[in-house]
């Protein structure tokens, strides 16, 4: 637990800022924030589009009596991309779009699912079923 948190408060801060650097330096500085505003609005965007879909289908598996499973893990995946595309930077620019696109979230979708069995497996989170 305490290497992601280092990860995600002091490393990806750092790489963030090296590349919006670099970046700045190639587009200019008022085109990188452009660029920025523009990814943050098009993470806005597809998170409130997918973030629907994703309900809808949600919505749908529970009035036919089926747990949202699947559906369950393409909401938490858009929840987090669209923080991600939120968030100013190239870095976590990327990351989010790959949570945010239904193509690119399959396989992510895939390595979560055998992560939460393990952690089931192992005993590590408890639930109860009826």
């Amino acid at each position: 637990m305490f290497r992601l948190l280092l990860l995600l408060f002091i490393v990806v801060p750092i790489v963030e800022i090296y590349v919006l650097i670099q970046v700045g330096k190639v587009i200019g500085g008022w085109t990188t924030i452009l660029l920025i505003l523009l990814t943050s609005a098009l993470g806005a965007y597809l998170a409130k589009t997918q973030g629907r879909i994703t309900w809808q289908r949600m919505q749908m598996e529970l009035s036919m009596g089926r747990p949202p499973g699947d559906s369950l893990l393409d909401g938490i995946s858009v929840l987090i991309g669209g923080m991600l595309l939120l968030t100013p930077g190239f870095v976590t620019d990327a990351m989010g779009l790959l949570l945010l696109l239904p193509i690119t979230r399959e396989p992510i979708k895939r390595v979560l699912r055998r992560w939460l069995e393990r952690q089931l497996q192992k005993g590590n989170w408890i639930y109860y079923r009826k």
